[in-house]
């Protein structure tokens, strides 16, 4: 019948192409809903981002993830362990890629939130807890602290210099160790006194405890207080007497808080740190393992406000820059609060 096989040859060529055409078309779709998957970060903060230390820096991490990576980024603050679990567990279940938890306190909400969400990567900066899919990023801030009590010992006419800390989580007390051991090595007979107010956020509490100190005969001060950190800058800015007491930040520059007083701080990079890590689970290479950051990677440093550091004999100042660069360069070591060498 070779009029019915005319008929039938278009036809059949009809659906084949309609056929192909149609799994094109699906396949495209498949891919453009690949390809608008949008890697996801999350952060969790224990205080404000507006502190202009830890938390700040962290929440400037996050927004330079989602710069340069074309990430969607989210941020809570949090203020409890359930918050923190509940926090962890709404941003892997809203199919979040990676959650930052900043700080020690993280770590033990993060396991757990780990367990039940293993596709997603959970970071805590600063602790010592990994599992598959959970890991602490961990800033050597003692290498520079260290070189603000060196700093302490040798500006230091009384003997005495001092702390004001937070809450007094391992993170913390081991940069006010090594402030202390530095200012042993800069003065064996230096006295370094701590006071912890029990929380992260009462400006006046950490302001009291640094008139405390003052009053003892401190006079040189370093704080890990984040954003009640400003009330130890505040009580020196009070002082009516005419020689200066100086005091060093942490974790950003913080000379702009207190131009008058801080006289140097110990920073951290931490968006060049978080960019780093996000951009490894972007690429399928991130290994669950302790991150160890510190001078010799560019994340910490030891920075001058150079408006007070030219009131500093330049003595002291060279021998800071010959110790930061022994640190740096791995000729002093500090771990966990030790000098293994020099």
């Amino acid at each position: 019948m070779p009029g019915s096989n005319q008929m039938t040859t278009p036809l059949t060529c009809f659906f084949v192409s309609f056929s192909i055409f149609f799994l094109f078309l699906l396949e495209g779709c498949n891919f453009e809903k690949e390809a608008s998957k949008t890697f996801s970060v999350g952060l969790l903060t224990p205080g404000s981002v507006n502190d202009g230390g830890w938390n700040q820096g962290a929440f400037e991490g996050l927004q330079n993830i989602e710069t340069v990576l074309n990430a969607r980024t989210s941020h809570v603050e949090t203020r409890s362990p359930a918050e923190f679990e509940e926090a962890f567990r709404g941003y892997a279940a809203d199919g979040y890629d990676l959650v930052f938890g900043h700080g020690f306190e993280y770590q033990e909400a993060a396991a757990r939130a780990g367990k039940d969400f293993p596709e997603t990567i959970f970071i805590t900066t600063s602790g010592n807890t990994v599992l598959e899919n959970v890991a602490p990023m961990v800033f050597r801030l003692e290498e520079a602290t260290f070189l603000c009590g060196l700093l302490g010992a040798r500006l230091s006419a009384t003997g005495m210099i001092g702390m004001v800390g937070g809450i007094d989580l391992p993170s913390i007390r081991s940069t006010f160790d090594a402030f202390a051991l530095g200012a042993k090595t800069g003065r064996p007979d230096i006295e370094a006194r701590e006071v912890f107010i029990g929380n992260f956020d009462d400006a006046a509490a950490a302001k009291e405890a640094a008139r405390a100190l003052l009053s003892a005969g401190a006079d040189f001060l370093i704080h890990q207080a984040n954003d009640a950190g400003r009330g130890v800058f505040d009580a020196l800015a009070d002082r009516d007497e005419a020689d200066p007491i100086y005091a060093c930040g942490t974790n950003r520059d913080q000379s702009l808080l207190s131009p008058s007083v801080v006289i140097a701080s110990a920073t951290l990079d931490i968006p060049m740190a978080f960019l780093k890590l996000a951009r490894e689970v972007l690429s399928g290479n991130f290994v669950a393992e302790p991150l160890l950051l510190g001078m010799s990677d560019g994340v910490v440093d030891f920075v001058w406000n150079n408006s007070l550091a030219a009131n500093i004999e330049s003595e002291i100042k060279f021998d800071l820059e010959v110790a930061k660069e022994k640190i740096r360069s791995g000729h002093i070591l500090i771990s966990n609060v030790k000098a293994l060498g020099d």
